[in-house]
């Protein structure tokens, strides 16, 4: 998978390896009720814990094999990298990449920066994700 994916071909990809990938639950969290609520993985150590040793029928480890290819590993489901900005002129540092580029406004930005930002990614063309969020 070298160089630029397109949109299509990016989704039928993340797809495919989103239906291959199974849900990592932490061990024995079908039998108790408190753990399957900590819908979070933790690594198994016991010392005859199946799931750390691998054995059929029991749920799968999380392992790097699972990772997405670096094609697409960060990029937004739009099919474009995601960049964060804090200012007006980090944002116009991105002009020329506009069309490979989607724009995150940071967290940390007050609400008249956040609006200087979203009518100056508009003048330039830049998509941003989070431009509802306030």
């Amino acid at each position: 998978m070298s160089g630029q994916l397109k949109t299509k071909q990016y989704h039928e990809l993340r797809q495919r390896l989103k239906e291959r990938k199974p849900e990592f639950l932490r061990y024995d969290a079908d039998k108790f009720f408190k753990l399957g609520r900590q819908e979070k993985w933790r690594r198994p150590y016991g010392r005859d814990n199946k799931t750390r040793l691998k054995i059929r029928g029991f749920p799968p480890k999380v392992s790097v094999g699972y990772r997405l290819p670096k094609d697409i590993r960060y990029l937004h489901p739009t099919g474009l990298k995601k960049v964060i900005v804090n200012n007006v002129d980090e944002l116009i540092k991105l002009k020329d990449q506009k069309d490979n580029v989607i724009v995150i406004i940071g967290g940390t930005v007050g609400f008249k920066k956040r609006l200087d930002i979203i009518n100056k990614a508009k003048e330039l063309g830049i998509k941003v994700s989070n431009e509802g969020v306030m």
